[in-house]
């Protein structure tokens, strides 16, 4: 049997078992950076998960003060890409960004010896279709659930797109970017393109609202409209058909899908730039990070130590 496509219907929320009345989305929102509430004046938790990710926060609860400061040193000089001593906002928003991609990362990372099959550290497109295709390729069989020439083909095109070089042999990020497209900027077009493709049954390749409701939700004989439905009916004459044409384009389902909302990781960067900022000079020291240790880690670091334990930093 065909091995299950691990991102091939990542954006098809909707399942076949779904019961008829749920409510499906497609929307691919940033998620909070912790769960915790925000309240600087209480303890700064929020703030340790944002800057080292949920999970890894966890872990180092224990830790000395020294310890924290130690690992958070090693941190620093992480964090500093440009290695000119000092961290920007740039710098922090990138590393809090990395933090929350943890999981995803991991998800890669666990994956990639199924698919790098010759153990060269790069996966080619054909190491991605046998695994993933082999035995539908041995014999090709028509199946009423799945096209599977059709998904092969879906799954290639976006690999090409994820494939920077275009010789068809993935890194590990571009393979992170195939499998999860919706995290990377220059994938976005593909996104898109797929959702349309799945929504769209008349081939116009635009959404009408018929689509846009039929993709969510499916009526039983003699039941009543929910009323998130209507509410949806509502969202799309409204807010997701811009421009009044009775249907959504590429445009419109990009900001329906991947919408580009408030930056999480943004505001956490000027936040711990502002409490840590000691001579107000727009970028920070390790000392001044170290001095308000407390802020980025208290005496709880993370798994992101962890994580550097893996390359005997520590």
């Amino acid at each position: 049997m065909v091995r299950p496509l691990l991102m091939c219907f990542v954006l098809c929320v909707v399942s076949g078992s779904s019961k008829p009345t749920e409510q499906k989305s497609r929307v691919h929102a940033d998620a909070p950076l912790s769960e915790l509430e925000h309240d600087d004046q209480q303890n700064f938790d929020y703030d340790h998960e944002a800057f080292l990710g949920r999970e890894e926060a966890r872990s180092f609860d224990q830790l000395r003060p020294e310890e924290s400061k130690r690992r958070l040193s090693i941190i620093v000089d992480k964090i500093d890409a440009d290695k000119d001593s000092f961290v920007s906002e740039a710098e922090l928003r990138d590393w809090i960004k990395r933090a929350q991609m943890q999981h995803v990362y991991d998800s890669v990372e666990g994956q990639w010896k199924d698919f790098d099959m010759d153990g060269d550290g790069q996966v080619t497109w054909d190491e991605y279709k046998n695994v993933t295709y082999g035995s539908y390729l041995e014999s090709p069989q028509t199946d009423g659930d799945y096209n599977y020439t059709h998904m092969m083909m879906r799954d290639e095109r976006r690999f090409r797109v994820a494939d920077g070089n275009g010789d068809m042999v993935a890194d590990k990020q571009e393979f992170t970017a195939f499998l999860h497209p919706e995290e990377y900027e220059h994938m976005k077009d593909i996104v898109v393109q797929e959702t349309i493709e799945d929504i769209d049954k008349n081939g116009d390749g635009l959404i009408d609202l018929q689509e846009y409701i039929g993709d969510m939700y499916m009526s039983e004989d003699g039941e009543a409209e929910p009323d998130w439905v209507t509410t949806e009916r509502q969202q799309f004459a409204e807010f997701r058909d811009k421009n009044g044409d009775g249907k959504m384009d590429k445009d419109e389902t990009l900001d329906w899908i991947l919408p580009a909302d408030y930056d999480h990781a943004v505001a956490e960067a000027k936040h711990l730039l502002h409490e840590s900022d000691a001579d107000q000079d727009g970028k920070l020291t390790k000392e001044e990070i170290l001095d308000k240790y407390d802020v980025f880690v208290g005496s709880q670091v993370t798994d992101f130590g962890e994580a550097l334990l893996r390359h005997d930093e520590f």
